[in-house]
C-alpha cells in the first residue's frame, strides 16, 4: 500500500544523494511537493499518482543538482561582487584621505565577505582566507600602522601580533566552552524510523551527515538505543549503540568501524556530536586581529555574540527557530569586524573616555 510520508522521506534521501545538501532549499522543495500533491488529489488523482506527477514536475534529482549548483554559485558571486563594491565605496568615502588605508580596508572587507559567504553555504572557512589573512594582516600592519590606530611601525606590528594571539586564544576558549555546553544534539523521530550508517555518512530520514562533519575529535560519539539493528550478517534487538572514530559498540559486542561498512538501525532517537563553532572561526578571528588589533578582537567577539542573539530572537519571532541551528558563526564575526572599521573603534574610545 502506498504511504505518502514514507515516499516523501525516500524522495528527500534521493535529493540528498543527488547533492542538494542545504536544508533550506530542500525544505522549500518539499513544501512545493506537498502543495502540488494536495492540489492533484483535489483534482481527482489518488495519492500515489499525485506524488508521481508532483515529483516529475519538480524534476529529476541529477538535473536539480546541476541547476542548484549553477544558480547558487552565480548568486554567491553576484552577492560577493556587490558587497565588495559597497565596501570599496564606503572605505573610500570614510578613509579616502589615506588612499593606502582605504585600499587595505577595502581588500580586507572583501575577504570578510568571501569568508562569510563560503561559511554560510559550506559551513567552513578556507585556510587560504584565514591563515592567508593572518600573514597579509601582519605585513600590512607593519607597513601601515594606521590599521592598528598607531603611528609607529614597531607598535603597529606589535598590536597585530597581539591581535593574532588574543584572537586565537579567546575563540578557542569559546569553542571549548561551547563544546562542553552544546556538544551534543538529540534528534527524535517517529517510532520505527530507519537510520542507516554507511562507510562515510549517517543517513537520517531528512538529511545526510558525513562523519567528517560529526567527528572533530576521537572522543566524539554517536549514540542511540536501537529497537533492532543489522550489521555484518547479525541482528540485535533492544540494544544501545555507540559509534566513534575509534570503535563501534553494539550491546556488549565491540567492532572495528572499518570492518562494518553498512549498518541499519531502527530507533526513535539519536544523539550526535556537534560543534558550537569550528577551528575555522578561531583562525578567522586571528586574521581579524592581524588586521585590526586586539581591541577589535574583543569588540568583534562581544558584538558577534549580540548579533547572533538578535538573529536568534528574530528567527523565533517569525517562527523559524530551527534555522538558527543552520547558521554558521563566521558571518556574525565578519559583520562585527566591519562595524569596528566603520565606527566601532570610535564608539569604544568615546565610551571609555567618559
Amino acid at each position: 500500500m502506498f504511504n505518502l510520508e514514507s515516499s516523501i522521506t525516500n524522495w528527500r534521501q534521493q535529493m540528498l544523494a543527488a547533492g542538494i545538501k542545504s536544508p533550506v532549499p530542500l525544505d522549500e522543495l518539499e513544501i512545493h511537493l506537498r502543495e502540488d500533491v494536495e492540489q492533484q488529489v483535489r483534482s481527482g488523482l489518488d495519492e500515489q499518482q499525485a506524488f508521481e506527477t508532483a515529483g516529475q514536475r519538480i524534476g529529476r534529482a541529477r538535473k536539480l543538482e546541476s541547476e542548484f549548483a549553477k544558480t547558487d554559485g552565480a548568486r554567491q558571486m553576484a552577492v560577493w561582487l556587490l558587497l565588495t563594491a559597497i565596501a570599496f565605496a564606503g572605505c573610500w568615502l570614510q578613509f579616502g584621505r589615506s588612499p593606502a588605508l582605504a585600499l587595505v580596508y577595502g581588500i580586507f572587507i572583501a575577504g570578510l565577505a568571501a569568508a562569510a559567504l563560503i561559511d554560510f553555504r559550506h559551513f567552513i572557512i578556507p585556510d587560504k582566507i584565514t591563515l592567508g589573512g593572518v600573514c597579509v594582516g601582519l605585513v600590512c600592519s607593519a607597513l601601515l600602522p594606521q590599521l592598528q590606530g598607531q603611528k609607529l611601525v614597531a607598535i603597529g606590528a606589535l598590536h597585530s601580533l597581539l591581535g593574532v594571539g588574543l584572537g586565537a586564544a579567546l575563540m578557542y576558549v569559546v569553542l571549548r566552552a561551547g563544546k562542553l555546553a552544546f556538544g551534543r544534539q538529540r534528534l527524535s523521530f517517529p517510532g520505527g524510523t530507519k537510520i542507516i550508517f554507511t562507510d562515510t555518512a549517517l543517513l537520517l530520514p531528512d538529511k545526510e551527515m558525513a562523519y567528517a562533519e560529526l567527528f572533530y575529535r576521537p572522543s566524539d560519539t554517536i549514540t542511540l538505543h536501537a529497537h533492532t539493528i543489522e550489521l555484518a550478517g547479525r541482528t540485535y534487538q533492544d540494544v544501545p549503540v555507540l559509534l566513534s572514530p575509534a570503535g563501534l559498540q553494539v550491546g556488549d559486542d565491540k567492532f572495528d568501524p572499518r570492518t562494518v561498512p553498512h549498518m541499519e538501525a531502527v530507533s526513535s532517537e539519536i544523539v550526535i556530536p556537534r560543534e558550537a563553532m569550528g577551528l575555522g572561526d578561531v583562525k578567522f578571528m586571528s586574521a581579524i586581529g592581524a588586521f585590526l588589533g586586539w581591541p577589535a578582537v574583543v569588540f568583534s567577539l562581544i558584538a558577534s555574540s549580540l548579533i547572533g542573539a538578535l538573529v536568534g530572537v528574530g528567527l523565533v519571532a517569525v517562527r523559524r527557530r530551527e534555522w538558527s541551528a543552520r547558521l554558521p558563526y563566521g558571518p556574525y564575526i565578519a559583520l562585527a569586524a566591519v562595524i569596528w572599521i566603520f565606527g566601532g573603534r570610535q564608539f569604544v574610545e568615546a565610551m571609555f573616555a567618559q
